[in-house]
């Protein structure tokens, strides 16, 4: 099957090129790069001379639909939801990495992205795509909408204790790391090494827009309105996110009983790793990897659950899980093409 990258010359883009040139049922048909159209993907990436020799193109959804079946859509928010409409009447199914269809709510899009909101009638169409849990849905899927990084990590972590009656939905407090690369490739003041460098800068405190993305699953799964404290860091990196979480627990129990929770809610789910007790993952330990590594431990003096979970932003937090739901929606093992031992050290 061929698939086209919408958005090409994006860190998003050039992780499902390198991950789909390995793919068994998945071939790279088009590359759409309205700013750089014309001119050679080695040009803008040289490290794909003599792999990838693809002549990036302009957006032409009837051109796309001659050459493609399904199109990955890399782009900024506020550009998929004018795109993705074009694509499904040519037939093509879409994958959407932006967060353009993440949020049912109109009124919340536009609040926190500050674009105007898709068109309702795809915005229910939309299936959103957290591969361990919405798998049924994602296999008729036709527009499939990818979870956010931090929305990745950070769900994953919370979904199995939040699935009992052990948890106070009111406490949950969310301290997220993320590597520069969670910024773009677009140059900015905050990116620049003079100043990440042996930096750590909070930003976007109770405004960042992933917050509502968590919010709306959690609540949907807990079937309670849940509101989340949630604070990001910018730390001197290149790739990965540590979500650590802090969540009070109604009952006194142990961490060998969270930890056996855990393992059974992951049992069949290949890419989350629940660490032994007293092992707790560092993002060094996924780099380049489709895995959600997450360790736990409870605190008898304060019934308090820590819950670190980290993962691979550009990866598990966005191409790996884009090519993990394209697997499930065609009917492949959601494995295929995916199997990378990361990066170490």
């Amino acid at each position: 099957m061929k698939v086209a990258i919408i958005g090409g010359t994006g860190y998003g883009a050039i992780e499902l090129i390198r991950l789909l040139n390995k793919h068994p049922y998945l071939e790279i048909g088009t590359v759409v790069s309205n700013s750089q159209a014309g001119t050679q993907f080695s040009e803008a990436y040289p490290h794909l001379l003599n792999i990838v020799d693809l002549s990036l193109e302009t957006f032409d959804p009837s051109e796309l639909s001659k050459n493609n079946e399904m199109v990955f859509l890399a782009t900024p928010s506020g550009v998929s939801k004018d795109l993705v409409p074009q694509l499904l009447k040519n037939g093509i199914k879409c994958v959407d990495l932006s967060g353009d269809f993440r949020l049912r709510s109109t009124v919340e899009y536009e609040s926190w992205y500050k674009h105007s909101p898709a068109d309702e009638n795809y915005l229910n169409q939309a299936v959103y795509g957290l591969s361990e849990i919405y798998a049924e849905n994602i296999k008729n899927a036709n527009l499939l909408s990818n979870p956010g990084c931090y929305p990745t990590a950070a769900t994953l972590g919370l979904l199995p204790i939040l699935k009992t009656s052990l948890a106070d939905y009111k406490s949950i407090i969310i301290d997220a790391k993320s590597g520069v690369s969670g910024a773009g490739r677009g140059l900015s003041l905050t990116s620049h090494y003079g100043e990440i460098n042996e930096n750590i800068r909070a930003y976007k405190l109770g405004a960042h827009q992933h917050i509502p993305e968590i919010e709306q699953t959690l609540s949907d799964e807990a079937q309670t309105p849940i509101t989340i404290s949630f604070t990001t860091h910018l730390v001197p990196m290149t790739r990965g996110i540590m979500c650590t979480t802090y969540i009070n627990l109604n009952e006194n129990i142990s961490t060998k009983e969270v930890h056996e929770l855990y393992a059974e809610f992951y049992k069949n789910k290949p890419f989350v790793r629940v660490r032994p007790m007293g092992n707790l993952p560092s993002t060094k330990e996924v780099l380049g990897s489709n895995y959600c590594d997450i360790g736990l431990h409870v605190d008898p003096r304060t019934a308090r659950l820590t819950i670190i979970s980290v993962i691979d932003n550009l990866v598990k937090g966005a191409a790996g899980q884009a090519i993990q739901n394209a697997n499930i929606m065609n009917g492949w093992d959601e494995q295929t093409g995916l199997s990378d031992i990361p990066m170490y050290p």
